[in-house]
């Protein structure tokens, strides 16, 4: 790490609009895999399908089963003007609701939605989160009823796309292995997998563990802050449980290849490794944990517990991208950046992947 490593916009790039996916490839094993080999500092490129050829028998891979609420509502002011609300956590038992609002009412003001549901504006946090209160209760089964996907602001679905393409949506910012509600963004390195690849990797005697981590807005929100040890993420619940805590343990007393299949994967097993863990043959190993986690890796982090990386392309000077550069190096990981660009991937959350070896 050099402290080149610390400032924010050294972790920017040039995007070309037209390579933002707006949709994802028609068959999620059909995206293209872009090979980052540390070791050698070069790069191959693949499709998502060939990724089974890069693990063998006892490796493992750690997937991220969280699923994603439709978190995302269109309601009326009194007036009749349109009014959008983000659930920043939408499983809560709490009567009021921590939100992301547009445009912002005012104290006191209300929000009519369908069903006779209203919410009451609260209060504003000094992070720019709104407190609402809903006149009625079930607001989950409400999400899941009349609620949108909540698609990152670079993939169009304005003018009414956002309920034109509600289905298509729902399916498809979801991983296959989608399990536990509790998400407002999808672990999108996981979107490429298929039931055809489990399969494959299963026959190979490639193990596969989950965890469950509710992937939340510290994942996405912008960084404001110059320096990058100024800056705090918010907290994410998640989950490891004894079983699969073992299936990682295993792979690691074996020297296999311990693969986080996204950032938030990652973030959950190396805070699992600070926090819950123990040394067996000066091996870091984990135990159960649930809590907490406000991890934010970037160059100069040492991993503990994962030697392989599963992510996607990222948007430039965010935190996903600056745990990538911690992985690799930033100026590989930026002349990797260069290369996709070169050849055509697509970029962010329905965009492309890329294995870190």
């Amino acid at each position: 790490m050099t402290l080149q490593d610390n400032i924010l916009a050294n972790y920017n790039y040039e995007i070309p609009e037209e390579l933002i996916a707006q949709k994802p490839v028609e068959n999620r094993q059909n995206s293209k895999l872009f090979i980052v080999d540390r070791t050698v500092r070069k790069f191959y490129h693949k499709n998502f399908y060939d990724i089974v050829e890069y693990f063998n028998s006892g490796d493992c891979l750690i997937i991220n089963d969280t699923k994603v609420v439709p978190s995302r509502l269109f309601g009326k002011k009194i007036s009749g003007g349109k009014v959008e609300l983000l659930f920043l956590d939408p499983c809560q038992k709490d009567d009021n609701y921590k939100v992301l609002i547009k445009p912002f009412s005012g104290i006191g003001k209300k929000v009519y939605f369908d069903d006779g549901y209203e919410c009451e504006i609260l209060s504003k946090t000094a992070q720019g989160e709104t407190i609402v209160k809903f006149n009625k209760p079930d607001i989950l089964d409400f999400l899941q009823k009349n609620g949108i996907m909540p698609l990152p602001p670079y993939i169009n679905r304005k003018g009414g796309l956002a309920q034109e393409l509600s289905h298509f949506d729902r399916q498809r910012y979801q991983t296959v292995y989608a399990k536990f509600l509790g998400a407002i963004a999808a672990p999108t390195a996981g979107l490429h997998f298929t039931e055809s690849i489990f399969s494959k990797l299963k026959k190979k005697g490639i193990n596969v563990a989950t965890l469950t981590l509710h992937v939340g807005w510290g994942t996405f929100k912008p960084i404001t802050a110059k320096n990058l040890t100024d800056h705090n993420m918010l907290p994410e619940q998640f989950e490891i449980d004894e079983t699969n805590a073992e299936i990682i343990n295993t792979a690691i007393r074996n020297n296999k290849k311990v693969t986080g299949v996204g950032t938030t994967s990652v973030r959950a097993l190396e805070t699992a490794a600070d926090t819950s863990c123990f040394e067996e043959n000066g091996k870091t190993l984990i135990k159960a944990y649930s809590g907490k986690t406000s991890k934010f890796i970037y160059p100069g982090y040492k991993f503990k517990i994962v030697n392989t990386l599963i992510t996607n392309l990222h948007l430039p000077k965010s935190t996903p991208f600056m745990m990538a550069s911690a992985f690799s190096s930033r100026d590989l990981m930026l002349k990797a950046y260069s290369e996709a660009i070169k050849e055509r991937y697509k970029f962010f959350s329905y965009g492309d992947s890329m294995l870190i070896l």
